[in-house]
């Protein structure tokens, strides 16, 4: 976009946007005119910029930092790591939580444990942002890109499963691409905008055709699958507490896993793969310097404690947003798919399939306004890095990529005292 760059605040990346604060009589009666009024009728302050989503600092984060610093525990090594753990332990129902880096990090080593190996094939959607695929190709595997479906924004099971069918062939137990005579390895779903995917479709595709279930969660923390938690049903899952997502360490990220084994290797292999000892330093593989600090962990713990009143708010925003929008047939809040709870992340509109071009204007108009709305990622089947790698048909990711709008969704547009 033209005039545009970006700068990062309170852990948030903004987006700055160059142009004019006039608006034509003819944008009034568009669908970017109306949308804007919509919208406005929700974040009401003109005078106000309204980022995409920002963090809250409204219980004990100072407390903790404090503590952190006094004792000066502020790198790997200190209690509020463990704590943090525990707490998302607790919160998820899994039986191990690893704290690490970043969502990326956690992406990395929960693909290593699962398996991947350099040359392998591990099925990703295309409509994703770019971590998911760089930590594939931080494996040394190739992301084999696959469609999303229209009312979860996921990964479309049926149509994976059609593709594979077709595609590939069972040798020895292993799933493989006919085609490129490569090992799909396994299936890395997301979350998308906090959605929870089509988990009974991914199980089925996993044992079906003998891949390795983990789960991308980095934007669903508290989205629940008939129940339980995602992240919790794949071999791994993995979350991210950047600073625009619902709950943030700064960076940060976590491993989710129900396997006494998978959780200690991946402490080892993300302490450097150190062989405890008092002294010494022994090494007994490759490893990562991926631990979460303590002075992180220690604003997630405050974190993590509000989170019920995150979502509380996220969702009474939801509300608002579906009254302004009623009856606006050109667009449609995307919503949490039956038997979910989604944690509403990312608020999210799709245009009607005629209305896709009109994007660019509506971007132009909320942005003039100070309201910094977003599109979706450019699929990623369609960058540079990945254009050559193996993929099905994604006419529902292309155009989805072409209709989405995110609307800001921070807890604390409600006005709600947290």
């Amino acid at each position: 976009m033209n005039g545009s760059g970006s700068r990062k605040t309170s852990g948030t990346t903004k987006t700055i946007v160059t142009l004019s604060k006039t608006t034509s009589a003819p944008i009034k009666n568009s669908l970017a005119g109306k949308l804007l009024k919509a919208i406005r009728s929700v974040l009401p302050d003109a005078g106000r910029t309204y980022a995409l989503h920002e963090p809250e600092f409204s219980g004990k984060e100072k407390e903790f930092l404090h503590r952190c610093v006094e004792t000066t525990m502020v790198s790997s090594v200190g209690p509020h790591v463990e704590r943090l753990e525990r707490a998302l332990e607790q919160y998820t129902r899994a039986k191990h939580a690893v704290a690490v880096a970043n969502g990326t990090a956690a992406l990395h080593i929960a693909l290593k444990l699962a398996g991947v190996q350099p040359g392998d094939e591990v099925l990703v959607p295309t409509l994703t942002f770019a971590a998911t695929a760089n930590a594939v190709a931080y494996c040394g595997a190739v992301p084999h890109f696959v469609d999303s479906e229209e009312s979860t924004l996921g990964v479309d099971a049926g149509r994976l499963m059609e593709h594979l069918q077709a595609q590939t062939e069972n040798r020895n137990g292993r799933c493989i691409n006919r085609k490129t005579q490569k090992v799909i390895r396994a299936l890395l779903p997301v979350h998308t905008f906090g959605h929870p995917v089509n988990l009974d479709g991914m199980l089925k595709i996993a044992h079906d055709f003998n891949l390795v279930l983990v789960e991308d969660a980095a934007e669903s923390l508290g989205s629940l699958y008939q129940g339980h938690h995602t992240g919790t049903f794949g071999l791994l899952g993995t979350l991210s507490f950047n600073g625009n997502k619902i709950i943030t360490t700064g960076g940060g990220g976590a491993i989710l896993t129900h396997q006494d084994e998978l959780a200690r290797k991946a402490r080892h292999l993300t302490t450097t793969a150190k062989i405890p000892h008092p002294w010494e330093y022994r090494h007994d593989e490759i490893g990562y310097n991926y631990r979460m600090p303590n002075l992180n962990a220690a604003l997630g713990c405050a974190q993590l404690e509000k989170i019920e009143s995150f979502l509380e708010r996220k969702r009474k925003l939801t509300g608002r947003y579906r009254e302004a929008l009623a009856g606006m047939d050109e667009v449609r809040l995307v919503e949490e798919p039956g038997g979910s709870r989604s944690n509403y992340w990312l608020q999210t509109l799709i245009l009607a399939p005629a209305e896709e071009g009109c994007l660019p204007e509506i971007l132009k108009q909320l942005h003039s306004a100070g309201i910094l709305a977003r599109p979706a990622w450019t699929p990623l089947h369609q960058s540079r890095p990945f254009a050559s790698c193996p993929r099905m048909e994604l006419a529902v990711a292309e155009s989805l990529s072409r209709r989405i709008l995110n609307l800001p969704s921070s807890p604390g547009l409600t006005g709600d005292t947290p």
